[in-house]
């Protein structure tokens, strides 16, 4: 038993002879240099994907032959190459000559690898630190579309949106909604930690699609924007039909990146391809282009797309689920009849659901139509239950199920939700906006003029600013303003003259202004159905049986589901009519503001 040892101290001391260990630190130290240049490097010059792996390769080749050569050979200290000499041949007491180059390049290549190794830990660890500190927050900008053919943009468009929806499942993720990255197609000179800045996140994902024939080029770059340092890139040369298996493999990489832990369902979601045919994906997203216009024709046209999608591929859910949004809104907004609307948007949702259980949006739908059109409270709940537990990252859902809350008297909780919808989607008009409806509700005027000037820098000059800043000034009876925000508002509508308009101010203040609003939209109710803006105008106008009298009308033709928490109506909370109107709608059983 105790020859072994000695073979092996024996064996050790040849190794040492021959300058093999040597040589292994050595070439350890060049390959730690070339494999760290070489991760530097590839993703900027463009290079294949297994360009890394091939360098791997050639770098185990080279220390076989290296670590034989140096069992051979070694260098003469007078120069050149000779055979190293036997253990016999070198006699017992004989000590081998030794090159001071050998030494020098010993001691270099060790000192390489300890710098190498104390950096690269300390790489660690400031990644480390840094993701203790900085939340798992994430924002993906638009890639750039490198294909000649222009018709290509929403094509990347859409691979855009498809990583975000598989990203956006992983619960452990802030994932800010494409609205706000959108924002930066044209970033002209920001950089990327000044966006992040702007977002409030801790990682950027940018990259560029070239598509070409059936191939495709994506290139993806996660990077730590704190630091502008980059995580991870790379490039995936596909066909353009396995493009759906690769953004997959984008968002597994992205979350093991990130060290995020994954459930077996999120891990289903981000594999699960909604469709296998590129065509129908393109079309889908066209019809998401012309939904986003959020105008009737943009609602018809985005249907046409979202019918040939369907057409193409009669199972892919998503593209039910987009036309059953389209259809709700336009239900919502007054584009279509709204009992037909909600039927049509209804069906095509379930069936969604029937072909993909998982998809957020289109239980979104449902629970919105729940809430605003069956005053079905309880229906609404469990839906937007669903959906945000499917996708916690879906800032529409928090933004609706605000108002869901709100109605139903939650109002502490409606303001988490909404300021979460506002930290997904940061850059978002329409989130700001509900934020706005819920400080009202509060009666909190102050408050909801601040969030009003936030929204204007969003999207300045849209009508809807006035249209709340009326309310407000009304609320804390500033009429002059008052009536300045409903001349913004009113001003481009051929049914109001602004000069009738200042007359009547001027006779009869504001109060003399909303009656003659009133008068006008008398004439026009029965053609456009909106019975729950007119009782709304009676409140202002101090005509409470008025009011009333079309609120109860209101909730005949399915509107006014927000009757409870408008701030016009306020004041009566505590008449007997006005609860009786709540009771026909399932709300008696909810608090409201002021009780």
């Amino acid at each position: 038993m105790s020859e072994n040892p000695n073979k092996l101290s024996q064996f050790w001391q040849e190794l040492r002879r021959r300058k093999v260990i040597r040589v292994i630190s050595i070439y350890a130290a060049a390959a730690f240099v070339i494999l760290e240049l070489a991760d530097i490097v590839i993703p900027s010059l463009g290079l294949p994907d297994w360009t890394l792996n091939f360098i791997i390769i050639l770098l185990i080749t080279g220390f076989i032959i290296a670590v034989i050569f140096s069992w051979i050979f070694d260098i003469h200290p007078g120069g050149g190459i000779i055979k190293t000499e036997p253990v016999e041949g070198a006699g017992p007491g004989k000590k081998q000559a030794e090159s001071g180059m050998w030494k020098i390049a010993s001691y270099i290549s060790l000192a390489v690898i300890a710098v190498l190794i104390i950096l690269n830990v300390l790489h660690l660890r400031d990644r480390r630190d840094a993701s203790g500190i900085l939340d798992k927050s994430i924002a993906v900008l638009p890639f750039q579309n490198l294909s000649e053919e222009e018709g290509n943009e929403h094509f990347v468009d859409g691979l855009v949106e498809d990583l975000l929806n598989r990203i956006s499942v992983i619960e452990e993720l802030r994932v800010i909604s494409r609205t706000s990255s959108d924002m930066y197609r044209e970033r002209g000179m920001k950089s990327v930690p000044e966006i992040a800045r702007e977002l409030n996140v801790s990682y950027i994902v940018e990259g560029s699609v070239q598509r070409y024939g059936h191939k495709a080029r994506i290139t993806v770059q996660l990077i730590d924007a704190m630091h502008d340092n980059h995580i991870w890139a790379q490039n995936y040369d596909r066909d353009v039909v396995d493009v759906f298996h690769t953004q997959s493999e984008i968002v597994m990489k992205i979350a093991s990146e990130l060290n995020t832990i994954l459930t077996s369902s999120q891990e289903a979601q981000i594999l699960d391809n909604k469709t296998r045919s590129v065509e129908a994906f393109e079309y889908y997203q066209m019809g998401r282009f012309y939904w986003n216009k959020r105008t009737g024709e943009g609602y018809r046209k985005s249907i046409e797309y979202f019918d040939k999608a369907i057409e193409t591929d009669p199972d892919y859910a998503l593209a039910y689920a987009g036309k059953a949004d389209t259809y709700n809104l336009m239900a919502l907004q007054g584009w279509m009849d709204r009992l037909e609307g909600r039927d049509i948007a209804v069906e095509l949702a379930n069936r969604a659901l029937k072909l993909d259980e998982s998809l957020a949006e289109a239980y979104t739908v449902l629970a919105t139509l729940g809430d605003f059109v069956d005053f079905d409270w309880e229906a609404a709940e469990k839906a937007f239950q669903r959906a945000l537990e499917l996708n916690p990252n879906y800032s529409t859902a928090h933004h609706y199920y605000a108002e869901h809350l709100s109605i139903i008297g939650k109002y502490e909780e409606a303001r988490l939700h909404i300021e979460k919808a506002i930290e997904l989607d940061p850059l978002s008009f329409i989130k700001r906006y509900v934020s706005v409806k819920l400080y009202l509700t509060r009666g909190q005027v102050p408050e909801a003029l601040e969030e009003l000037s936030r929204a204007n820098e969003l999207h300045e000059n849209n009508p809807w600013i006035p249209y709340k800043e009326m309310d407000c000034y009304w609320a804390i009876k500033e009429d002059e303003k008052a009536f300045e925000a409903f001349k913004k508002y009113f001003a481009s509508d051929p049914a109001y003259d602004m000069e009738t308009a200042d007359s009547i101010y001027n006779e009869s203040g504001f109060k003399g202004v909303l009656e003659w609003k009133i008068g006008i939209h008398l004439l026009l109710v029965e053609r456009e159905k909106n019975y729950f803006t007119l009782a709304s105008y009676y409140a202002m106008a101090g005509r409470d049986d008025e009011a009333l009298d079309w609120l109860d009308r209101s909730i005949l033709n399915q509107q006014g589901a927000e009757m409870g928490v408008r701030i016009q109506f306020h004041h009566l909370h505590q008449d007997p009519r006005f609860l009786a109107i709540l009771e026909k709608m399932g709300l008696d059983k909810y608090p409201i503001y002021g009780q």
